[in-house]
């Protein structure tokens, strides 16, 4: 097995901001306090493969502000590759996050810079594609770079994880090229077009999704664990109990660790229960990248 990791996707500026409650129309209310740090899907994703100790390379688009800046040195500073991480004219893509005092978040995304990743840019990559044993994608870039993408990298002979979050529209034949799917439950009901409101109801579902699309296929369930497809089975994975003071980051720890144990060539079902331990500590730590585990923190 190739040892790199390749995530192709967003970068971007968080602002999380700590609340009581979410604001009623028309309210002015107050935030208990403001928390800045790096995110976008992809570039946590990235760094949480990084922090479990491989060679990772990031591919995408920042803007030309000091965001962008601030975006790429938080990177390097994890010791995520960026030399296929591309500067745009405009601005930097960002996400404004309300956090409850439950854990529990609710975002807004700018996508900026992020949706300047072209072909081309794709293109540019395919020496580490090549390299790399694993590629990851979210759909925080446009549709048609991600169903590129997904050719290119299978091409190259990667493994592709596809986080298709947030859900859009995206055609059934690439669905099917990825090796692995990783939905939440909203995003499973989208690509599947049933309500998927208990864990019950999940398993009834992804056998059906997996079955459809040949691959294997994850939902997430937040504090219910996830629901694993794969090989023709299906497990149910606990999450972990923990005390949750903010969930901005947890799938994509999730989605991060589960590249570094298909590096280890760990089977999914493993890989899937060591990502759940990683989650359950990004949950207890503001922000995404920051909060993220380090391998010795984990075993």
């Amino acid at each position: 097995m190739k040892n790199k990791i390749t995530v192709i996707g967003s970068l971007n500026y968080d602002m999380i901001l700590k609340i009581s409650r979410m604001p009623y129309k028309g309210e002015s209310f107050p935030a208990n306090g403001m928390v800045a740090s790096a995110g976008g899907k992809g570039a946590n994703q990235a760094v949480q493969a990084a922090k479990l100790g491989h060679p990772t390379y990031m591919v995408g688009c920042v803007g030309s502000d000091e965001m962008g800046e601030f975006l790429l040195k938080t990177a390097a500073k994890y010791n995520v590759n960026t030399e296929y991480v591309r500067k745009t004219s405009g601005s930097s893509g960002m996400a404004v996050i309300n956090n409850l005092e439950d854990g529990s978040v609710y975002a807004v995304v700018v996508k900026g810079a992020n949706y300047e990743v072209s072909k081309q840019d794709i293109d540019s990559s395919l020496p580490i594609l090549k390299e790399s044993g694993v590629c990851i994608l979210q759909n925080e870039i446009p549709a048609e770079i991600v169903e590129y993408s997904i050719k290119k990298a299978k091409e190259a002979g990667c493994i592709v994880i596809f986080n298709a979050a947030p859900a859009i529209e995206i055609k059934e034949e690439y669905l099917s090229m990825v090796d692995i799917l990783v939905v939440n439950e909203v995003e499973a009901e989208f690509y599947c077009g049933e309500v998927i409101d208990s864990v019950d109801k999940a398993v009834e579902q992804i056998k059906v999704m997996a079955d459809r699309l040949g691959n294997s296929v994850i939902v997430t369930l937040g504090a219910e664990g996830s629901v694993v497809a794969t090989g023709g089975k299906v497990e149910i994975i606990p999450s972990i109990k923990v005390e949750a003071v903010e969930t901005t980051g947890a799938g994509d720890s999730y989605i991060g660790a589960i590249s570094h144990c298909l590096i280890e060539e760990m089977d999914l079902i493993s890989a899937c229960k060591f990502a759940t331990k990683c989650s359950s500590v990004t949950v207890c730590r503001y922000g995404a990248q920051d909060s993220m585990p380090t391998l010795e923190e984990i075993c």
